[in-house]
């Protein structure tokens, strides 16, 4: 994944609208669109050699997440250029066709919500937050996109993730 401010835009937005769930349980790295680590992200597209963040992991515990328990996120990643206020992240949450969010937020203000500050200096960048999933996440399958520029329009990075949430049976079990 290409991290950091992504991540944060990307985690802060999904927990603040309870959408995070990977469908599906592989660890495995499918194909270079993935984001390394244990997590449901993607790169919204193969061409990301001008990003200003390169993503080196990042981990969901657990994996996949689960409505009520605490969802602790750890990204790693480089930041080739200083990100300055004025940064912006474009946010699409769908709950299956249906577009639920379709907003432009302040990077620089969302970033807050896992402890960072602009200006995001140059160089290595390690996040860590958790985060309390509520136990009333409604049923489906949701898909949030953080597409992140600079306040020059300079592409950021881009993301995407697919998560499911089930209902709870009797018995604890997912139903999908």
């Amino acid at each position: 994944m290409r991290l950091s401010a992504v991540v944060v835009a990307l985690a802060a937005s999904a927990s603040a609208r309870n959408v995070f769930r990977p469908e599906g349980l592989s660890l495995v790295k499918r194909d270079e669109l993935d984001v390394p680590g244990e997590n449901p992200l993607h790169y919204c597209d193969a061409d990301r050699g001008e990003d200003i963040i390169t993503i080196d992991e990042v981990v969901l515990t657990p994996n996949p997440p689960e409505a009520g328990a605490t969802l602790l996120i750890e990204a790693t990643g480089t930041v080739k250029e200083t990100i300055l206020d004025g940064a912006y992240v474009k946010l699409e949450v769908k709950y299956g066709y249906i577009r639920l969010i379709n907003t432009q937020a302040d990077l620089c203000k969302e970033i807050k919500n896992v402890d960072l500050e602009c200006p995001i200096e140059k160089g290595k960048i390690a996040i860590t937050k958790a985060v309390d999933l509520p136990k009333e996440i409604p049923p489906g399958k949701y898909t949030v996109q953080a597409d992140v520029y600079s306040k020059d329009d300079e592409h950021i990075t881009c993301l995407t993730a697919t998560v499911t949430f089930g209902r709870k049976s009797l018995g604890g079990v997912f139903d999908l």
